[in-house]
């Protein structure tokens, strides 16, 4: 130990790892020559044959005979490789046994006491720079009077300050650097012994220590401090709700309705993703839904429709339910996909900012509905086709499904496909992404036309949801709701940033936000505000994360 306190050297530590290190290191010596007839020798094998499959330059006979050969040796290595077996696992048993029973007790918990005290030492060393500093400063300041060399030594003297810090910084990184090592030595000396082989509750230690050593509270806050906000603000809502409505917030059908009107805006805050991915936005969302909702309605609609439609009153009620409901939904996903590839090739081909083209949409789709209809509201449904789409089975809403279906068939487009990887290189960096050879316009209209797709779908199960009662008004202010949702779960409008898992929350907190504030009464015009103010600070963290990364 170093001046008879904990604090170890680096020649003091290597002496306490070394026994460890060649006790093991033995071990590994006679594993390793085990290995190399056996198992070392299946896996170059493995590979061989693979290379000899996929190669094109031999013959059919040629391959065959390499193939047959390189088989022939894998039997003969995975015959040496179980010959070996038990013996290498009684060394590995062996090498295991004298880690549990010395690396702890003899090297890493030193270790640790050497890092505690090394972090006293440097914060008792940043608190005398920071007294030494003041003195030098009050000395200076004292023997000048000059304003403008008082103001230059007050702004040399929170540079010095700065320094300070950044050299306490980097100490007690380096302190966290040196314990991390010690951890990580273990996982070390056991990756080479059982070939990376982790147990469960090995790769979750090991996970757990790099969460803590790269854990940053401010990046940590940053990303999950309206999280957090908005959880303390719905437990208050819960604590509060029984003692103003006597009745509790968080139950079964409640947890269920907020779900069951979340399912539909899901398919909303799916397809606007998309378009933020790429730096964009859609304000045409809202007049979407009510678009949909009523061509839904009147074509399902519970007998020959009264309101006309350019003067024209659709009769559906001779065909099939089946057809009429399937008809619906290819209806409702046409026309929203035909309004978003206008948008979509408006700013693809004419760098139009998304915020324009879809604002005329928007205006576009409302008056057009609304001309077409005269705002009318045509009525319910035939009270047999929600019972057939989204039945409850058991009090439970089957319309969930749909919301789970339509999450995991976009996380797999986003993550698992070409075009998904596409969206991401095109939101990050357009111009990189067309000098790499992707079409920065098919990915635009691509994300567009998949917009449409999942409003169509989104406007068709709402209508299932409120079993009709499609109105040009209907969806006034989902915009809002679905974009915040998708920046309160993480989808960044610099583009190139976001996950489904971050939508799915966004838009979870706000439907459980918003029925809460329903069940306590508070006016819907004050939800409004809420919703601003959630909003407002979302891309005030977001705009945080980019010029920190910046």
């Amino acid at each position: 130990m170093a001046n008879n306190s904990k604090i170890l050297t680096a020649d003091q530590e290597m002496q306490l790892l070394k026994p460890i290190d060649d006790y093991v290191g033995k071990i590994q010596s006679k594993i390793d020559s085990l290995r190399v007839d056996g198992t070392d020798k299946v896996v170059s094998l493995l590979n061989e044959i693979d290379v000899i499959k996929r190669d094109r330059i031999y013959s059919s006979d040629e391959k065959a005979s390499k193939l047959k050969k390189a088989q022939a040796d894998l039997e003969t290595a995975k015959a040496v490789e179980a010959k070996n077996k038990n013996e290498i696992a009684k060394l590995i048993a062996d090498a295991e046994a004298y880690i549990k029973a010395h690396y702890e007790k003899e090297y890493y918990q030193p270790v640790c006491e050497s890092c505690k005290e090394e972090r006293v030492v440097a914060q008792a060393k940043y608190r005398d720079k920071l007294v030494e500093l003041e003195k030098e400063h009050q000395a200076i300041i004292s023997k000048i009077s000059d304003a403008q060399e008082i103001k230059d030594e007050k702004y040399v003297y929170k540079n010095r300050q700065f320094d300070a810090k950044m050299e306490y910084e980097k100490d007690l990184q380096q302190i966290k650097d040196r314990k991390h090592a010690a951890y990580a030595h273990r996982s070390h000396l056991i990756d080479l012994l059982r070939l990376s082989k982790f147990t469960f509750s090995e790769t979750m230690a090991d996970k757990w220590e790099n969460y803590q050593y790269t854990f940053n509270k401010r990046n940590f806050l940053l990303r999950n401090g309206l999280y957090i906000a908005i959880i303390i603000v719905f437990i208050i809502l819960c604590a509060i709700t029984p003692v103003i409505k006597g009745v509790p917030l968080l139950t079964y059908n409640n947890i269920l309705n907020i779900l069951q009107q979340a399912s539909p805006r899901m398919f909303l805050a799916l397809g606007v993703a998309g378009l933020i991915l790429l730096a964009g936005t859609d304000l045409s969302i809202g007049r979407m839904v009510g678009m949909g909702m009523t061509a839904a309605t009147i074509i399902m609609h519970n007998g020959p429709n009264t309101g006309m439609v350019f003067g024209h009153a659709f009769d559906f009620s001779g065909l099939p339910v089946g057809v009429k409901i399937i008809f619906a939904l290819a209806v409702c996903i046409i026309m929203c996909t035909f309004f978003t590839t206008i948008a979509g090739c408006f700013t693809a081909r004419f760098k139009m900012h998304p915020f324009i083209s879809t604002m005329a949409n928007m205006l576009i789709i409302f008056g057009l509905t609304t001309y077409a209809t005269k705002g009318v509201s045509f009525g319910a449904i035939e009270n047999t086709i929600p019972n057939m789409i989204i039945p409850k089975i058991n009090g439970f809403p089957t319309i969930i499904l749909w919301a789970v279906a339509a999450v995991a068939i976009i996380w797999f487009i986003w993550n698992k496909t070409t075009f998904g990887k596409n969206l991401y290189a095109v939101g990050g960096n357009p111009e990189a992404a067309s000098v790499s050879g992707i079409s920065v316009f098919k990915v635009t209209v691509g994300a567009f036309v998949l917009a449409g797709i999942l409003y169509g779908f989104g406007s068709w199960l709402e209508c299932m949801r409120m079993v009709g009662s499609g109105s040009a008004a209907y969806g006034q202010g989902w915009e809002t709701d679905a974009i915040a949702a998708c920046v309160v779960g993480g989808v960044s409008f610099t583009g190139g940033i976001g996950k489904i898992s971050g939508v799915v929350v966004g838009v979870l907190i706000f439907t459980a936000l918003t029925y809460s504030l329903t069940i306590l009464g508070i006016d819907t015009n004050l939800q409004f505000i809420f919703s601003g103010i959630i909003i407002l600070v979302a891309v005030t963290l977001d705009c945080l994360k980019y010029v920190q990364k910046k």
